[in-house]
């Protein structure tokens, strides 16, 4: 393995001729065929991205102009566009489905010199959080390919934590950045909501979905970040958050977890007490109730997005993604807009709430990762459907459009990963960076050499 910390560090490599962007390529696209059996790539983008790496090797070689991201190898989310590549969104129905036009996200990122290794895999249509795939096969999660890697980008979290690229783009619409994110121990970001540009994404739910990056370490999140957006988020990569005023959920928030889950948050309040944080208890405005409104507005939209093919009889849909789309013809459209009322409402309250603290501190799910088929999750004897179960604490800033980071937490049952969710008022990306920068440089260090370690072994599980 070529020797780099980040994305940023990479790149001074190449500008100093040190490595080549084709020598990473190619080292990225062996170890993405090495890696087969993590099954994270449903597309591999072999040919082009060779071609794309030798024209940002030459613009480093002649000192022409370079793109913030020239010659950085990083994967999409399969239900992101990409012109003359196939964009299948985890299905049967467009498994042939090759765009004339790139993803918004995608042509700014090409035009930053970002290399595309290919389409990861997903859950079908991004409605899912295990990635389980009818079609395609499951995604595994690198640290034990017998659980899931979360979903619905969970070929992504799998592509990051095993180093088969650099960076992914994935989509959220109730977790689905934050999930893999937190499952196969990576940072994921979901930006407020129309931060990051979503054109020519296959929606769930235009009034809930989000892209955003999936990457090892908040340095690179400040890169990606500052490459999709134009904007600066390293000035906040700060590691003083002396006064940081942290609301800690009396309800919603923090029920139901399992154990190992709730020992870990924890102590993650705990460390950034020690680093001098404020913790301040706040009342969460979300209940049960409003995670069915989230589910009202996803069926109904998702069943809008996909109205042309639910009944025709040679439509191939998986069990799960077909049951919840023909479910979308059984809300009426009062409670549609009293679900979009409600997320009116929500936001208000929210923002409110975050006049008195700058975060909130969650766990991201309240429980580690379930084995590849299972489709239920039982906490205290409590069983739920695990696609509820899962999104319970992401989905709340779905309603919000509010962004929210997951970081590393530690290893959860099972020894698996689970992750620790910051979350701030809109378009407070620059709290999120020095909050998770903190938290990362003081108290996850460890848990990185351990990722690093598993990847320099990681072949083997298969």
């Amino acid at each position: 393995m070529i020797n780099y910390e980040t994305i940023r560090e990479l790149k001074t490599k190449f500008e100093n001729k040190e490595v080549s962007p084709v020598e990473v390529t190619k080292q990225m696209l062996n170890r993405i065929h090495q890696f087969k059996d993590l099954n994270a790539f449903i597309t591999v983008n072999e040919t082009q991205a060779l071609k794309q790496a030798e024209l940002s090797e030459k613009k480093y070689a002649l000192g022409e102009q370079i793109g913030f991201l020239e010659g950085i190898p990083i994967s999409y989310k399969d239900n992101l566009s990409t012109a003359g590549l196939r964009t299948t969104s985890g299905s049967h129905i467009d498994e042939s489905l090759v765009p004339k036009k790139n993803a918004g996200i995608v042509e700014i990122l090409q035009n930053e010199g970002a290399v595309n290794l290919g389409k990861t895999n997903m859950h079908e249509f991004a409605f899912g959080i295990t990635s389980n795939n009818p079609f395609y096969g499951p995604a595994k999660n690198p640290w034990n390919p017998e659980y899931t890697p979360g979903g619905s980008s969970g070929g992504s979290g799998v592509a990051v934590a095993a180093s088969l690229g650099v960076a992914s783009i994935g989509t959220d619409t109730g977790g689905s950045i934050r999930i893999p994110a937190a499952a196969c121990g990576v940072v994921g970001l979901k930006a407020t909501h129309d931060l990051i540009d979503s054109t020519g994404v296959k929606n769930i739910s235009w009034t809930l979905d989000h892209v955003g990056p999936l990457v090892k370490n908040m340095d690179d999140l400040a890169f990606m970040m500052e490459a999709m957006t134009g904007e600066d988020f390293s000035t906040f990569l700060n590691e003083d958050i002396r006064g940081l005023r942290i609301g800690v959920p009396n309800n919603y928030l923090n029920e139901r977890m399992d154990d190992e889950t709730a020992a870990l948050y924890e102590k993650s309040l705990e460390q950034l007490t020690s680093l001098g944080a404020v913790l301040i208890e706040v009342d969460i405005p979300f209940s049960n109730d409003d995670l069915g409104l989230l589910t009202v507005l996803a069926v109904s939209e998702a069943g809008y997005v996909h109205d042309a093919y639910i009944d025709k009889p040679e439509s191939r849909f998986g069990a799960d993604v077909e049951a919840v789309l023909k479910s979308s013809r059984d809300i009426s459209a009062l409670q549609y807009m009293q679900a979009l009322k409600r997320k009116e409402d929500l936001l208000a309250q929210f923002e409110d709430l975050f006049t008195k603290v700058d975060v909130i501190v969650s766990p991201v799910t309240p429980s580690s990762s379930q084995k590849v088929g299972v489709d239920e999750l039982t906490i205290h004897g409590q069983t739920e459907d695990i696609f509820s179960g899962m999104i319970r604490y992401p989905s709340v800033f779905n309603m919000t459009g509010q962004p929210a980071l997951s970081v590393p937490l530690g290893f959860g049952a099972n020894d698996l990963p689970v992750g620790l969710q910051f979350a701030a008022a809109s378009y407070c990306e620059p709290i999120l960076m020095r909050a998770g920068f903190a938290y990362e440089q003081n108290f996850l260090k460890e848990f990185y050499a351990k990722r690093d370690q598993l990847l320099a072994a990681a072949p083997t599980l298969s």
